[in-house]
């Protein structure tokens, strides 16, 4: 299982593809070598290694990564807002802001979605969700969410796991239209996200560092989001005000690094997109754009 290749369905291509991932060798040691575990709970899952390889990006000698990543990784600087020249470190560069229209928001409110770039798991019921990372763990939303009252309200609800690369765009959205509540701090450790280690232990999205915010949405109901920090990004920034918001507008940044967020839907709101339920079933995630389509209300 260590060495298999992380595949997943490319909505716009309508096919099959392998991730092209951004430190491979340091994640595949880390999290299936012996050795790579000893340093992964001694130094790599830990804050401090997060804030000094973030002081690193933040550097101005880290301006020279940005020409050769945007060319290795086949990114579209036309879709930039701002120029590459006018970055002056990576983490600028990180997490650019697009072009309006780069991103178009579905405009029907009956169908929420994507709130970030990347690669998505769609799950109908959590509750009926077993071994979608790895064969017999289930996770448990009483600790994702780090609140049991929370957990019965969303209990046998409807999930996306939002994973954004290192090569994706870094800001993320509203999901669906409402009043979004301030965010929530679950303190916790840094591991990555990535499914090389997701497959060795899914709990890790439990004890990783996270933010909880609930927003309650006259079409889809109440609607939990997490941003979840990985490792490399021990911080995210939140660049909305508390209350309304409307579906597709910003709520914040990544720093750098692979990430994640989650929306929780409760049970029986909504109806998954199609692509989303048919490759879950074979563990898979689906590569879509921020603001494209990933339910409609039941």
């Amino acid at each position: 299982m260590s060495g298999e290749p992380v595949q997943y369905f490319h909505r716009y291509r309508g096919r099959i593809e392998s991730e092209q991932i951004y430190g491979e060798g340091f994640l595949r040691f880390t999290y299936g070598n012996p050795l790579g575990l000893l340093a992964l709970h001694a130094l790599a899952k830990r804050s401090v290694f997060s804030r000094w390889y973030g002081w690193r990006m933040s550097r101005p000698a880290s301006r020279s990564r940005v020409d050769r990543f945007i060319r290795d990784y086949g990114l579209d600087a036309a879709e930039f807002a701002d120029p590459p020249a006018s970055f002056r470190t990576f983490n600028e560069f990180f997490y650019r802001r697009l072009k309006p229209g780069a991103r178009p928001v579905v405009p029907d409110p009956e169908v929420a979605a994507f709130p970030a770039d990347g690669r998505h798991l769609g799950l109908q019921d959590l509750s009926q969700a077993d071994g979608f990372y790895v064969k017999g763990q289930r996770l448990d939303l009483a600790e994702l969410l780090g609140d049991a009252g929370l957990a019965q309200e969303f209990a046998s609800g409807s999930v996306v796991f939002s994973r954004l690369c290192p090569v994706d765009y870094h800001r993320f959205h509203f999901p669906v239209s409402g009043t979004a509540e301030r965010p929530r701090l679950i303190n916790g450790f840094l591991y990555s996200v990535s499914p090389i280690a997701l497959r060795r232990n899914v709990r890790y999205l439990c004890e990783n560092r996270r933010s909880l915010s609930v927003m309650d949405s006259p079409r889809f109901g109440r609607v939990a989001t997490l941003e979840v920090g990985a490792t490399n990004v021990g911080s995210w920034d939140y660049t909305f005000v508390p209350g309304a918001v409307t579906k597709g507008q910003e709520k914040g940044f990544f720093r750098f690094g692979g990430s994640l967020t989650i929306t929780v839907f409760a049970r029986g709101r909504v109806r998954l997109a199609d692509d989303l339920v048919a490759q879950a079933v074979q563990g898979r995630e689906v590569y879509a754009r921020v603001g494209d389509r990933m339910a409609t209300a039941a």
